[in-house]
Order: C-alpha cells, then structure tokens, then sequence
C-alpha cells in the first residue's frame, strides 16, 4: 500500500521535486497567484455556430493549493486546464499564469510556457509507444533543450521515487495502468514545472492505483508547495483539495 513520502525524507526527495529548504507552507496572503484569470471566455466555432466552452470565468489560484474542478462531461474543466496550460488560446478576457500573461504570448512563447512552467498528466497517459520508461520522461528535457546526460540522473530519480525503477528499459504496454500513470507524472515533473495540472488522472485506472496517483499528487503539493490542479469526476482527490471548484456550462457554480 502507498504511504505518504515520510516528514524526514530528506535532502534527496527535495532535490527530486524541485525544493531544497523548508517544507512549511506559506499563506495564501503571502504568495503570488499562480493562476489569475478575469473575465476569461473561450468561444469555439464549429461552421456557422459558436459553442462557449468557458463563459466568463474569474478565477484566482494561490501558489501551492490543491485545486479539484469538479463538474459533468461538457462543464469546461478539460477547456479550463487547456487554457490554463497554454495548450489552447483565450478568446477575451484576461489569463495569467505561474507569472506569464498568456493572453499576449507568441506560439513561441507559449511552447517555451508549456515546456518549463507547467507540467500536464493526461487520462490517457499519451506515452510514446517506441520509447522506454526513462526514455519518455526525458523526453519533456531535451525537448527544453537540455543534454540526456544532464536528464537522466533526475528522471532516473524521480522513477525510482515512484517505485518504477526496475521497469527502466521497459515500453508502455509492458505496464500496467497504474505503471503508466506514474511514469505520466515523472515526465511532468522533470522540468520542475510550478504547476502540475491533471485531466481525469485516475480515469483509466482501478480504485487502487486510482488512490495511489491522487496520493501522490498530494504528496507533491503538501510536502513541496506544488500547485495541483485536478479536473475529476471522482472523488477520490476531494479529501485532499484545498479548493473545490465546480463549473456548469462553462460557468463557476457555488
């Protein structure tokens, strides 16, 4: 059974998640938003007609919560998370994030954001298919441009932290889900990205491995000050979740 990464870890796992130093979380009052978002639309047009898929949210995200967007298919939290993390562009309205305005970001811009600011865990896993475990976390890094030499030593960390370090030189299908899920959330973390963002993690997986992922993800934001956004239909990250937010149509409910 997971258990939580223990109090007295030590330098090793602050050096794995990007934060060597104190543990003790700060206030909300005194920290940078990590997400800022005022009047925040996307409008997609599909022919002749337009479909909202965010309607004029306003939304400010503490650096270092753990945010659940809950609501049912259709509500806007996968089109929140895209725009939150570059991966889609606003249609009005104003959206900043881990500092960068990405309303005003070139394409150039935006992929160096997605590269280094965020790092995004996908229900599907979107492994690639030919690389080994180690090989498909150290892609993000030399994408950004750095040297394998220079990744490796830290994704072979972070795998062994997730427990995945004898599956090294393995391929994606000869994993479980839960396997592959972990090895998704090393290679978003191996650029020490300031926000974790997670599209229905625990979708493909059993209740187990679903618990294991949402545990981890919590260990990342409790004991390291992460920022987590969460989009779920489970209920699995609710006991964790500093904030809930539930969307409708686009819009943030109470």
């Amino acid at each position: 059974m997971h258990q939580h990464m223990s109090d007295t870890a030590g330098p090793e796992i602050d050096r794995i998640a990007g934060r060597d130093g104190s543990n003790t979380a700060l206030s909300s009052n005194d920290l940078p938003m990590a997400v800022l978002a005022r009047s925040l639309t996307r409008i997609y047009k599909l022919g002749s007609v337009q479909v909202t898929g965010i309607d004029g949210i306003d939304l400010a995200i503490p650096t270092g919560r753990m945010v659940v967007l809950k609501g049912d298919s259709g509500s806007g939290k996968s089109t929140l998370l895209s725009l939150i993390g570059g991966l889609d562009r606003l249609t009005t309205g104003e959206l900043t994030v881990a500092g960068r305005d990405l309303k005003h970001c070139s394409q150039a811009d935006l992929t160096a954001f997605r590269r280094t600011a965020v790092g995004m865990i996908f229900q599907s896993f979107n492994l690639l298919p030919t690389l080994s475990v180690l090989e498909n976390v150290c892609l993000p890094g030399l994408l950004a441009g750095r040297t394998y030499a220079a990744v490796r030593p830290r994704a072979r960390e972070l795998l062994d932290w997730l427990g995945l370090g004898e599956r090294l030189r393995h391929l994606p299908y000869q994993l479980s889900g839960g396997e592959m899920q972990r090895t998704a959330i090393a290679r978003a973390l191996i650029n020490n990205p300031a926000i974790l963002l997670a599209d229905e993690p625990t979708g493909n997986l059993d209740s187990r491995n679903g618990r294991r992922v949402i545990s981890l993800l919590a260990d990342l934001n409790l004991k390291f000050n992460r920022t987590v956004i969460v989009a779920t239909h489970s209920t699995l990250a609710d006991s964790f979740a500093g904030v809930i937010l539930r969307l409708q149509d686009g819009r943030l409910t109470t």
